[in-house]
């Protein structure tokens, strides 16, 4: 009877954060499995606006799953008779469809080394000189897990973490429209923000159907079906071809209980790491999947350093930025006379400075954001 083998790292889920945890960690010469309980491609609720902040962190070209770019996106406000418009000289935002974005990065880091482990579901961890990861048939062991399994995954909670992320709900539809609504919505990336109270809808046009969605910023029952509907009417579609709904949670707030321990890192969504000003997650799905593959093979070998590491980069830049942005969403869906008089004398130069943080052209600083939280009245910073 053979010994099963111990992979250096599992990873556990297939969308960005694995896959870039899975392609750093071979890249550095790491046995490496990634786990997923579906067969690729699989549909994967997303708007799947891929932003050029996190297209750009991408060490592969992702040109093939791309169906639409952008280089000006319009943020609609029904206070406003115009929306906000930004312009660049680069795709602001690339649109894919995870079925395809996402298996053609696993399958970048299968190229390297990583082996794809398929329909396998995890039921049960056990903690010993090494990780047991027990799945619906199977036993595999391994030095370190990486959880990649998105909001809704079991890894966290199977290895100690309580909840303690934000979820937000949202209900997004892959539409089709008539030629004419399609032509005159695909010219754009468009964002309403108060299509709902506490929230915003979003109209993303792909190869040849759009992704409409609505999303709450308040952790509430709402219909938001009714709310989808409302907003069809204000884009100015009477009638449908199809409509496949998805109705999902979004993790805007992150985990107050830390990002590693025992040997498993959570990533992107098992981490509540989407941004809780946009709700956008793919960036950080990307970036924090980078430094917890980084993470671990530098420090392979000490397991504390590795954590201790894995928590430094993210204090570098990416806590921050989510703190800072969770203040900002508190005052944009939550005082929404004082963000009307605000946008309305300072919207445009607001949008352009928001653009080029979303996109990554530029950083704000520790000063501007004082400066800006001042304005709101939060001084305490």
């Amino acid at each position: 009877m053979g010994i099963d083998p111990i992979w250096d790292v599992i990873v556990v889920g297939s969308g960005p954060a694995g896959a870039m945890a899975a392609y750093e960690l071979v890249k550095a010469g790491r046995t490496v499995a990634i786990m997923e309980k579906e067969t690729l491609p699989r549909y994967k609720t997303c708007g799947g606006g891929l932003v050029f902040r996190g297209r750009e962190m991408l060490p592969i070209s992702v040109q093939d799953a791309i169906e639409k770019e952008f280089d000006s996106l319009a943020v609609y406000f029904d206070q406003q008779t115009q929306p906000f418009t930004a312009q660049r000289s680069f795709p602001i935002l690339s649109m894919v469809m995870r079925d395809q974005f996402d298996h053609l990065l696993v399958q970048e880091a299968v190229k390297l080394g990583a082996v794809l482990l398929e329909g396998q579901t995890l039921k049960q961890l056990d903690f010993a000189d090494h990780i047991s990861l027990h799945t619906q048939d199977q036993l595999f062991h391994a030095r370190y897990i990486v959880a990649a399994d998105g909001v809704l995954g079991p890894t966290a909670k199977l290895a100690g973490w309580k909840e303690t992320r934000k979820l937000i709900p949202a209900l997004e539809y892959e539409v089709g429209v008539s030629l004419a609504d399609f032509e005159r919505l695909s010219k754009e990336a468009r964002f309403d923000i108060d299509a709902i109270p506490q929230g915003y809808g979003w109209c993303f046009p792909k190869a040849n159907h759009l992704s409409i969605g609505v999303g709450l910023f308040a952790p509430k029952k709402i219909q938001l079906r009714t709310y989808y509907q409302a907003y069809l009417q204000k884009l100015g579609i009477q009638e449908t071809t199809f409509e496949d709904a998805h109705g999902f949670q979004i993790p805007v707030g992150a985990r107050t209980d830390g990002f590693s321990r025992r040997g498993v890192f959570l990533t992107g969504d098992s981490a509540g790491f989407a941004d809780p000003l946009t709700a956008e997650g793919l960036t950080n799905s990307i970036y924090s999947g980078i430094l917890a593959g980084q993470s671990i093979a530098r420090q392979f070998d000490q397991p504390e350093q590795a954590a201790n590491a894995y928590q430094a980069a993210l204090e570098e830049r990416l806590l921050p930025e989510l703190r800072f942005s969770e203040v900002m969403a508190s005052f944009f869906y939550f005082m929404p006379a004082a963000r009307n008089l605000l946008m309305g004398r300072y919207g445009q130069r607001a949008c352009e400075i928001l653009t080029d943080v979303f996109t990554g052209q530029t950083l704000l600083s520790q000063d501007l954001k004082k400066k800006a939280l001042k304005k709101l009245k939060w001084t305490n910073w």
